[in-house]
């Protein structure tokens, strides 16, 4: 019976006991304790015999099982053992292979238990100790870490003073961290990399307040220390300071500093060092070292701005050679960008199209075209700035740029190089060379087509051939229905037609292509004005007002269409604004005396038109109203001086020009003395007087001069003192003019006989200009009324055309390394 186990007195249900239990044959860490093991080991005990021939009866009694499920092992023909059975009190384990975890719950007294519920929960974790110095430690490093972390987040945001403040704190708590650590730890325990952000965070952050000075002893505490690595490239930032400083010997001396100390395996960043040397050099006016810059990244490593910035110092030495060379360069070089045809779907396959439609406006597309547009404003800047010097003239410069440019990946500039040539003849008021350039892109494509349609049109409209202007505006449109210069243009030529209706259509498409298109907005304003449709007029003159904030016009046409409107109040209102931004705007400032005249206030419609007649003595009408004002308050003899000066306005409009115009200098002559006798001080007409003696040969030009010296002196002293007292002097400007006209009257009683006669005798050649006999200047002392009809001539969209592409010819952009 010692080799029968009862089974322990379990629930009978419980269909997984015993699976876990263990076999003790299976622990090998008492294997040096197994007796028989060991045994087994040295000795043969246990072997198994070697198999014979003959086979003996095995017929032996089975041992009988017990209501348990227990059995007594079987003895074999050999007198092994079976396999299972438990002999001298050790159980051999099994020979086969069993399933892990399971056993027999004969074999084993615990119960199946996965999950080790058996021996209770885990025990709880060590609390931590808080007050530990280590512990202290990590949390402030912790919080110092923070704090240079918000301190990049509020500079990337555009907090400079919250970035530098938190900056400073983080310094603070670092320096009070490397304290406590030395006290706990050695000294070789600090943390350096923590140390290096914060000093580093501190000073980008002074350099970003402009705190200049602080930025660099902070930068010099970093660059001493020897423990910090690679902190000599920071040379490079202390340089871009000592830029900024406009320090440039020592700003080329930290770049120089900082390339010997950077590795030649990093080229890029020592090329963009290279760079802003060579800016440094220019900014110096030491354009031969600039050039050896350029030249040798340009060797190395090619890029745009390299390359426009060694044209524009080849320019300043004025070197052709080099400066055909460096346009060559600099369009040689490579734009690394995808072809367009890689966003065209060549076949009808979803989800190409799909991807397509992906990538077709992604950052990457986004950033390809920028670069592109900036090499082709370079070359386009670059090309107009050494056109006009590398050849004897400014066409041929022009054609090589052209043969140049469509040698070259950038075909599609030619043309606008060949539009900029016209562009060229206008300026130097070539029009008939410019037209003849530009009606050569007649046959060309569609966009070039509408490009040069469009600045025809606009060249026929100032010289008011509307038929042709019309004609090549249609060309333009037809071209390209979506370019909004060609329907503005369209637009002003039905306008001067008087279809109002029609042009506004234009106008409205011109608008609805690109909503930023200024002129059209204007002369949509314009056209409902003429229409009388007053209130849409003032809701688009509104619109480009918040488009263009400080626009004289603008704000002279809001005025205008409120007083239209019978709204006094609102146009005195936007008046006050115009003369903010035009002080000395004398028809504003009549047309604000004209409205307050209308209200009844006298005194200040005085003070406004009398600021007028300062800034343009020559308007007859403000003449005749200051006379009747004085004339009301009873200063009678201040009235006759502004009645005989504006019927001498009246006699020079009518018999001067006349004379001066048809050649008949002596005629001029009588009457420059005639006037010099009644107004000895005034010293435009001593200058005319001058200019024609000499012109005539007369010796009385010397008498002229000496006049004329002794009263620009007199007058320079005059406004001295005038200047000196006003200084000292209180009050307003409008209590002194403004009170009764007497102390006014007095205080220019001096002067008022050298104010300048018209506004168009100021247009007559100077002392210093040669005075030409065939002048065909037209003379016309009419003033060009900004509330009048003259203002509301549409504006043509091929000006401003002009206007953009004339880019800064001489900008240079510092590329400074980030910091």
């Amino acid at each position: 019976m010692e080799n029968v186990h009862l089974a322990p007195e379990t629930d009978e249900d419980d269909l997984y006991s015993g699976f876990n239990d263990y076999n003790p044959a299976y622990d090998t860490e008492e294997l040096e304790n197994d007796t028989g093991f060991q045994q087994a080991v040295r000795t043969s005990h246990g072997r198994r015999p070697p198999v014979t021939a003959k086979i003996p009866s095995t017929a032996v009694s089975r041992p009988i099982a017990t209501g348990y499920g227990s059995k007594t092992s079987l003895a074999s023909s050999m007198g092994r053992p079976m396999t299972g059975t438990i002999q001298d009190g050790v159980a051999r384990p099994m020979t086969a292979v069993r399933a892990a975890g399971f056993s027999k719950a004969a074999l084993r007294g615990s119960a199946f238990d996965p999950l080790g519920q058996s021996r209770g929960p885990a025990p709880p974790l060590e609390a931590k100790n808080e007050d530990s110095p280590e512990e202290k430690i990590r949390q402030l490093e912790k919080k110092v870490n923070e704090l240079v972390e918000e301190s990049c987040i509020a500079n990337s945001c555009g907090d400079l003073k919250l970035a530098l403040e938190k900056a400073k704190d983080a310094g603070r708590k670092e320096r009070v961290l490397v304290r406590q650590r030395e006290q706990v730890t050695t000294p070789e325990n600090i943390n350096l990399d923590l140390t290096y952000s914060v000093l580093f965070n501190l000073a980008s952050q002074y350099s970003a307040n402009e705190m200049y000075a602080e930025a660099l002893n902070t930068y010099q505490v970093i660059v001493k220390n020897k423990m910090f690595s690679n902190a000599g490239r920071l040379k490079v930032n202390m340089g871009n300071i000592y830029l900024k400083q406009r320090n440039y010997s020592k700003a080329i001396k930290f770049y120089r500093m900082a390339l010997d100390q950077i590795p030649s395996v990093h080229k890029e960043m020592r090329i963009k060092i290279m760079q802003n040397i060579g800016i440094t050099f220019i900014k110096t006016g030491q354009y031969s070292d600039a050039i050896n810059s350029f030249e040798h990244i340009m060797s190395m490593a090619p890029n745009l701005k390299a390359g426009f910035n060694l044209i524009l110092s080849c320019f300043a030495i004025g070197d052709r050679e080099k400066m055909k060379k460096a346009f060559q360069k600099l369009i040689a070089v490579p734009l690394e960008i995808d072809e367009d045809d890689k966003y065209i779907s060549p076949s009808d396959d979803p989800h190409t199209n799909l991807l397509v439609e992906a990538i077709k406006n992604d950052h990457l597309r986004q950033m390809e075209r920028e670069r592109k547009a900036m090499a082709e404003k370079y070359i386009m800047t670059a090309a107009k700035l050494i056109a006009p010097v590398i050849e004897s003239s400014f066409a041929v410069g022009y054609n090589w740029c052209v043969e140049v440019v469509k040698a070259s990946q950038y075909v599609e500039l030619a043309n606008d190089l060949e539009i900029n040539k016209a562009i060229t003849y206008l300026r130097q008021k070539d029009f008939n060379q410019a037209v003849d350039t530009l009606k050569m892109f007649e046959k060309k494509d569609s966009r070039v087509k509408s490009a040069a349609a469009t600045n025809l049109s606009f060249l026929y409209y100032l010289e008011n051939e509307f038929a042709q202007a019309s004609s090549y505006a249609d060309l333009a449109v037809n071209s390209d229905r979506y370019n909004p210069s060609a329907l503005t243009n369209k637009g002003n030529t039905v306008f001067a037609n008087g279809d109002y209706e029609k042009a506004a259509e234009f106008y409205k498409e011109a608008l609805r292509n690109d909503s930023s298109c200024t002129e059209a907005l204007y002369n949509i304003g314009l056209t409902y004005k003429k229409l009388n449709r007053l209130d849409e007029a003032l809701d688009s003159f509104l619109k480009l007002h918040a488009i263009l904030r400080n626009s004289a016009q603008v704000l002279c046409q809001i005025a205008n269409v409120y007083e239209l409107m019978e709204d006094p109040n609102q146009a005195i209102e936007w008046l006050m604004q115009l003369i903010s931004v035009v002080p000395t705007d004398s028809q504003a400032l009549s047309k604000l005396g004209e409205l307050y005249d209308s209200e009844g206030d006298k005194s200040q419609a005085f003070q406004y038109y009398y600021e007028s007649y300062r800034y343009f003595p020559s308007n007859i009408e403000v003449i005749e109203w200051l006379g009747a004002y004085y004339i009301d308050t009873q200063f009678c003899e201040k009235a006759i001086q502004y009645f005989e000066r504006a019927s001498l306005i009246h006699w020079l409009l009518v018999h001067f020009p006349l004379s001066l115009l048809t050649g008949n200098y002596q005629k001029a002559l009588d009457t420059y003395k005639e006037i010099h006798r009644k107004f000895p001080e005034n010293v435009e007409c001593l200058r005319f007087l001058v200019r024609l003696c000499t012109d005539i040969g007369l010796k009385e030009v010397q008498e002229y001069a000496t006049k004329l010296k002794r009263l620009e002196k007199m007058k320079e002293m005059r406004e001295q003192r005038i200047k000196s007292g006003r200084d000292s002097g209180g009050g307003s400007r409008s209590k002194r003019e403004g009170s009764a006209g007497s102390d006014s009257g007095q205080s220019n009683s001096a002067s008022s006989k050298s104010e300048r006669l018209s506004a168009k005798l100021r247009a007559l050649p100077g002392t210093d200009e040669p005075y030409e006999s065939s002048s065909n200047k037209e003379i016309d002392a009419s003033y060009v009324d900004p509330l009048g009809p003259q203002i509301e001539r549409p504006k043509t969209a091929a000006k401003k055309r002009i206007d953009e592409d004339d880019f800064a010819d001489e900008e240079l952009g510092d590329d400074l390394l980030p910091e």
